[in-house]
C-alpha cells in the first residue's frame, strides 16, 4: 500500500496537531505530495520545520470555517498538481467550556461555545469536503477520510457539544459518500475513522493527574477497552493508508473503530 502513495497528492486540514501530523509524516514518508493546513500560521511554520527533511510537504494557514481561502488554497494545488487524492479532515477538538463541569449540568451549557465546538467539528468538515471534494469530482477519484470519536458512539458524561458535533460528522460521512458515487464516481469514497481513547494536550487534564497518575475517568475507560491501554497516536496510520489504497475500493460510507476494542466491550 505504501507504493500506492508514491505521487498521490494529500491534504491535511489540522495538519499541525498531534492526530493531522502524525498522519501528515507517514503519508510524506510514503511518498504522497502532502499538504498541510493549519489555523495559526505558527503552528504552521513549527509543523514545516518538524517535517523539513521531507520535501514532499507544504503547507497554508487557513482557518477550516473560511470558505473563500480554502478555495483559494485549492486552485493553488490544482495549478501545481492538477489534482487531490486524498482528503483528511483533522480540524477540530473539544473545547473546554463545551464540557460540562462535574458541580454543574446541561443547563448551565454556554450555547455560544456550543455553537464553536459544533462549527469547528462540524462545519470544520464539511466545508473541506465541499472545497476539495469538487476537485475530486472533477478528476473522478479519491478518497476523504473523516475523523469521527468514540464520543459519537457512546454518549460520555459531561462532553455534550463534541459528541454532538461528531455524530454530525458520522452522518455527513455516510451522505456525502452517497452522494459522490451516485451523482458523480464511485471512485471517490468518503470514509471515517473513529479514534478510541489517546492521550494528548486537549484531554490530557482530563485523564491524567498532575503527579501523573491516571485519574478516575481514565480508570473508568481503561476498564472498557479490552486491550486496558490508551492508543497510540502512529495506530491510526496504517487505517488511513489502507482506506486511501486500491485494497479499500469497496469501502465507502463507513465509520471505523480504532480503540482497542471500546466500542464493542459490553463490560460483561
Amino acid at each position: 500500500m505504501e507504493n500506492e502513495m508514491k505521487g498521490k497528492v494529500a491534504v491535511i486540514t489540522g495538519g499541525t496537531g498531534v492526530l493531522g501530523g502524525s498522519i501528515a509524516k507517514s503519508l510524506a514518508e510514503a511518498g504522497a505530495n502532502v499538504i498541510v493546513i493549519g489555523r495559526s500560521p505558527d503552528h504552521l511554520r513549527e509543523k514545516l520545520a518538524e517535517l523539513s527533511q521531507y520535501h514532499n510537504i507544504s503547507g497554508y494557514a487557513c482557518d477550516v470555517l473560511d470558505k473563500e481561502k480554502l478555495e483559494s488554497i485549492n486552485a493553488a494545488i490544482k495549478d501545481k498538481f492538477g489534482k487531490i487524492d486524498i482528503l483528511i479532515n483533522a480540524a477540530g477538538g473539544n473545547i473546554a467550556g463545551a464540557t460540562i463541569p462535574d458541580n454543574s449540568s446541561i443547563f448551565e451549557l454556554n450555547i455560544d461555545i456550543l455553537d464553536k465546538v459544533l462549527d469547528i467539528n462540524l462545519k470544520g468538515t464539511v466545508i473541506p469536503c465541499m472545497v476539495f471534494g469538487k476537485t475530486m469530482s472533477e478528476v473522478g477519484s479519491g478518497s476523504i477520510i473523516n475523523i469521527s470519536s468514540m464520543t459519537s458512539i457512546t454518549a460520555l458524561t459531561r462532553v455534550a457539544g463534541y459528541s454532538m458535533a461528531k455524530s454530525g460528522v458520522d452522518i455527513f460521512t455516510k451522505w456525502m459518500a452517497q452522494e459522490m458515487a451516485i451523482k458523480f464516481n464511485e471512485k471517490i469514497r468518503v470514509n471515517a475513522i473513529a479514534p478510541g481513547f489517546f492521550i494528548g494536550n486537549q484531554n490530557k487534564a482530563m485523564l491524567i493527574n498532575e503527579d501523573g497518575s491516571y485519574t478516575e475517568r481514565s480508570k473508568k475507560i481503561l476498564a472498557r477497552t479490552p486491550m486496558r491501554r490508551f492508543g497510540d497516536i502512529s495506530e491510526l496510520n496504517g487505517l488511513v493508508h489502507f482506506l486511501c489504497s486500491s485494497s479499500a475500493s469497496f469501502i465507502t460510507g463507513a465509520i471505523i473503530p480504532v480503540d482497542g476494542g471500546f466500542s464493542s466491550f459490553s463490560g460483561i
